[in-house]
């Protein structure tokens, strides 16, 4: 039976996120697994409650998708669900199934280089490989922080003030990495297409792939002299 993460924190439906945040704060602190007379398993069902009700785009694929939504969460793993190619799917799932293969496929670690579905093809067939190599370079990376809380600041909420140190583009060369004084020569991999060809096997056969050039990251041409800055 599917579960109804609203009746786990016992909220209805239409609770505001405040109302969210109280009831799972409080059941937290009731359930907690340290705590005499915790459950340890209850504890983590409501935590995986919260995840989804506090988030909006969770929480609005929840409301729309129900079962399904969670049956993605957890996997896919649903008793008799079958695989019947990509026809009701795209990037950001299907209108019946509540998948993000972004998601999914990153997961996977299918294409560690891929920015998106799209691109999975796209490194096998090869297909826009040069595009989306440029595309990928010039996304910015996100910042992780790692910080310590404790039991009674996870359980009422804290607000922390943290230090961020941003890297800016090098005023020489504008993050490019080389000297323009010295100007930029054809690559010699590539020839200058900024794409190399290479003869790949893959559970769809055997391909001639273009994928990306190492040498100049898919440009075609390289800086003579790297910025000394």
């Amino acid at each position: 039976m599917a579960k109804n993460y609203y009746d786990i924190l016992g909220v209805n439906k239409g609770a505001s996120d405040d109302e969210i945040k109280k009831a799972y704060r409080k059941l937290a602190h009731q359930y907690h697994p340290d705590k005499s007379g915790g459950n340890e398993a209850k504890f983590k069902e409501i935590n995986e409650a919260y995840q989804v009700l506090s988030d909006k785009s969770k929480r609005s694929q929840y409301d729309q998708f129900g079962q399904t939504f969670e049956q993605a969460r957890n996997g896919g793993q649903a008793g008799g669900a079958g695989f019947s190619g990509f026809g009701d799917f795209s990037a950001q799932g299907g209108p019946a199934s509540g998948w993000d293969f972004n998601d999914i496929f990153s997961r996977s670690g299918f294409s560690n280089q891929s920015s998106g579905f799209e691109d999975i093809f796209s490194d096998i067939f090869g297909a826009g490989s040069s595009q989306s190599g440029r595309r990928r370079r010039n996304q910015s990376q996100n910042i992780q922080v790692d910080l310590e809380i404790s039991f009674r600041e996870m359980v009422a909420g804290v607000e922390k003030e943290i230090k961020l140190y941003k890297g800016v583009a090098c005023r020489r060369c504008g993050g490019s990495g080389g000297d323009p004084r010295f100007g930029q020569e054809t690559c010699s991999q590539c020839r200058g297409t900024g794409q190399v060809k290479k003869t790949t096997r893959s559970f769809f056969g055997v391909f001639s792939q273009v994928s990306e050039c190492p040498r100049c990251e898919g440009f075609g041409r390289i800086f003579k002299k790297k910025c000394s800055q």
